[in-house]
This record gives structure tokens, sequence and C-alpha cells, in this order.
């Protein structure tokens, strides 16, 4: 009997599907396959790289009604939030149609006798390592431009959204993708170790934790093998005096609470200035208070289960240290019936007289609670906004788009946001700082990532 993968839903505990692990001999058929195909698909043209694709993606389109149960019975969120298939088609199509452009030929200045220029060849077989949080956006983001680019792709999916891997493979396969270009295999943590330090392996690309970055770069060093790591974040805003209120806090709050604030860009702290503090404060909660704890099959429910009971249980950890420091609860989470420790049903809770002494404002929380802090003005936040290991994005929330462009000059983050959060534009570049990680997914600069340039010098002699 083959070892398994168990997924326990967070909706009831039970198991939900279950898996066998791949054999030693089906991973080495899946590089092997992986690079036969691509040496083939390097030659073939753009534009019908583009035409797979996209059949690909209207493939998985296709699969949207099934797609949304599974989601809630494998990682928690809400049915009526849909299964990510419009972010998964805006950036599936943004990269196809940018991939001409992104990948033709860099040309210098003409040079008499000489033809002289620079292709951007594939880097080969790359492995996607994909979270749960969002299983098939972060996915999209390097599939297709890996594609597109002329790569072939393994792909391991996180064991809590398995069915996730199941359904790319359906597309491609529906879509008449060569064999062996696309494969979706499961994996322990051992044999992706193994496979990384195996040499086979040409680009990785991880979104998870970084203790999880740390052991990939681990677990690759010496094949040289490039990686893209987006490894998490701290997410501040900034509320400034001139900000818009109302529209501020509908958009934070969603920010801090969406996907029960499994969001590597979620909000998780927020900086006000204290002439709106109050009134800023009193809207959050009102409509913080708005939201519905409850099993994620109903239509009713605007938050579902964390996708692990452990997940629930360290946001409860942070609050309870942030409590105990001197914090104030502004949510009465007794009225949620399904918050109990050990659960994966955890409520919203917004905290203010927060400081940086308290783990809330500079750990990742990676769960539905955020603090709100007062401050004097810009000067006063900046290096709180700074004062984290991470540097995904920072939003800033003002009607001044030259002091919002000023203050993101000096904010540590891969993204400046005004009026803005949690949003993922795949014209622009989705990167990080610090222990954020590394590398680049999305715009012409992912494909960068995605290709090794190869020069090409052509001396005519006469």
């Amino acid at each position: 009997m083959s070892e398994t993968v168990k997924l326990v839903s967070p909706v009831d505990g039970s198991i939900y599907i279950e898996r066998p692990l791949a054999t030693t001999g089906e991973i080495a058929g899946a590089v092997a396959a992986g690079k036969a195909a691509q040496a083939d698909w390097a030659h073939v043209s753009i534009a019908e790289r583009g035409k797979l694709c996209l059949a690909a993606l209207e493939a998985l389109l296709a699969m949207g009604e099934e797609i949304v149960p599974e989601l809630a019975w494998q990682m928690g969120r809400p049915v009526r939030y849909g299964g990510e298939m419009g972010g998964v088609e805006e950036r599936a199509r943004y990269m196809v149609e940018l991939a001409e452009t992104a990948l033709k030929d860099v040309v210098p200045a003409p040079k008499t006798g000489f033809t002289r220029y620079v292709k951007r060849v594939p880097v080969g077989l790359v492995l996607v390592i994909a979270p749960w949080n969002y299983p098939f956006l972060t996915a999209i983001n390097t599939i297709i431009p890996a594609l597109m680019a002329g790569n072939a792709v393994i792909l391991k999916h996180a064991a809590q959204t398995l069915l996730v891997g199941e359904r790319f493979q359906k597309a491609f396969d529906a879509a008449g993708l060569p064999k062996g270009l696309f494969q979706n295999i499961v994996l322990s943590h051992g044999q992706t170790e193994a496979l990384l330090g195996s040499g086979d392996i040409d680009h990785i690309n991880f979104t998870g934790s970084v203790a999880g970055g740390r052991a990939i770069e681990r677990a690759a060093a010496g094949t040289f093998a490039t990686m893209g790591l987006e490894l998490g974040g701290k997410d501040p805003a900034l509320v400034r005096a001139d900000a818009d209120l109302d529209y501020a806090i509908a958009n934070l709050v969603d920010g801090a609470f969406f996907n029960s604030g499994q969001c590597c860009c979620g909000i998780e702290r927020i900086y006000v200035h204290e002439s709106v503090y109050d009134r800023f404060v009193d809207g959050f909660v009102e409509l913080t208070n708005q939201y519905v704890l409850g099993n994620p099959l109903e239509e009713a429910t605007t938050l579902g289960p964390m996708a692990q009971a452990r997940f629930a249980d360290w946001v409860r950890e942070q609050t309870g240290e942030a409590l105990r420091k001197g914090a104030k609860a502004m949510i009465d989470t007794s009225k949620y019936d399904l918050d109990k420790p050990g659960s994966p049903y955890i409520a919203p809770q917004v905290l203010t007289h927060v400081d940086h002494q308290m783990s809330v404002m500079r750990e990742e929380s990676f769960g539905p609670v955020v603090g709100i802090m007062k401050v004097h003005g810009d000067e006063d936040a900046l290096p709180l906004m700074n004062d984290s290991p991470y540097g995904l994005t920072a939003s800033i929330w003002t009607s001044d788009a030259e002091a919002a462009a000023a203050i993101g000059d000096r904010v540590e983050t891969g993204t400046v946001f005004m009026n803005r959060c949690d949003y993922v534009d795949p014209g622009l570049v989705w990167t990080g700082v610090k222990d954020t990680g590394k590398g680049g997914a999305l715009s012409s600069i992912g494909y960068e990532h995605l290709t090794r340039p190869k020069s090409y010098h052509l001396k005519t002699v006469l």
C-alpha cells in the first residue's frame, strides 16, 4: 500500500479526499516527460502556445460551478465569494496577450559589420509549489507565463487543496496540451525536497511561509536553479487626515477579513491619523460586527472557518497576548457560537490600544484580526509601517496622490497602493522585500524570471 495524503476539511473535520503520494518511479517519469515535452514546446510559436493556454483557461472556467463548493470544503472560503475564476481569467489573458512583447529579442544599437541581439529562451522545467489560501490564483501567476515562455511545468499543490491540482490537469488535458508539458503530482515534503535537490528542476516558484522558503533554498542549494519566493506579509495601511473615511473603512474591513484574513497581501495593521481616528474605529467596528461566521456552504455566511484549527489558535494566541499587554478588543466574540478554542472557526477581531511590543502588530497573523493604532502624522507612521520583517504591500488612504507616492518611496514594500488594497494587478510585477521573499511574478518582469538571456554576436566577414 502506498502512502496517502488525507485532506481534512475545516467545515466539519471530516476527511474530504485522500490521494496516494507519487512513487519514486512516477516522479522520475514526470521529470523525464517534462523535459522531453519542453524540448519540442520551445520551438512552438508564441501564438500557438497562447491558443492552447487560452483553451485550458476556457476549460477551467467551465468547471466554475463545481469548483466553488470544492473550495469551501477544502479550505473554508464561503461559496458566496465564488471560485477565483474572475482573477484567474484576468491574469491568464493578460499574460498570454503580453507574451509576444515581453519575449521579443533585445536588440542593441546597430553596429557596422555585426548582427547582435539577445533572445529570451525558456529556463526548462519549472516546479510550482502552490499554497492553499488562493489555490488557483497563486498557481496561475506562474503556470501560464511559464508555459507561454516555452517551459514545461510540474505542479505540486498544497495538501489542503489537492483537488485544485487535479482541476488544472483536467483543463490542460482538455485543451490538448502536449503530453508531459503540464503535470500535477502529489508529493510529501520529503519527496519535494529530494526533487529540489536532484538538479532536474530549472526554476522553482514557491508561495508559503518564511520557514518553507528557507527549506526550499536549503533543498535546492548547489543546483543553481533560479527561484521566486513569496513568503507572506504583515501589510500596513495608513489612513491620512484627508482620506475618504467611508470608502477607506469599507475597503479596509474587506481587506482585513476577506478569506478569513488568509491573504498574503491582506491588511494586518492600520495606522490612522489622530484627527479621524475615533470616527474610523467606530465605522470599522460597526462594519466588522456585520460579519456572519458560519458554514461556508451556506449563502448567508460571510466568514468561513480558517483552513486548519492550528491557524485559528495562533490568531487566538496573538490576540490573547495583545490583550494581556493592554490592547482593547472591540468585538464581542461571545456572540459567535462557533468560535471555540481548538476550532478552525474564529470570529473577526479589531484591536485598539495596540503597540509594537505586541506580536499582532509585527508578526504575520494570517487570520481575521487587525490592530488599529493612532498616529500623529506621516512621519510618525512611516517607522511603524517599516517595523516588520515583511514587505509585500502597503496601502495609503488619501486624496493627495503626490503625498501617497512620496510616502510610498519610503515604505519598504513590493507594492504601494493608494486607496486600494489586497489586489494583484497582472500589469505590475508581484514581488516583495525582506522576509517576504525574492523574485517576481506577472507583468513583463515576471517573464524575465521564467527565461534566461542568450546573446547572439554575429560578425560579417567580407
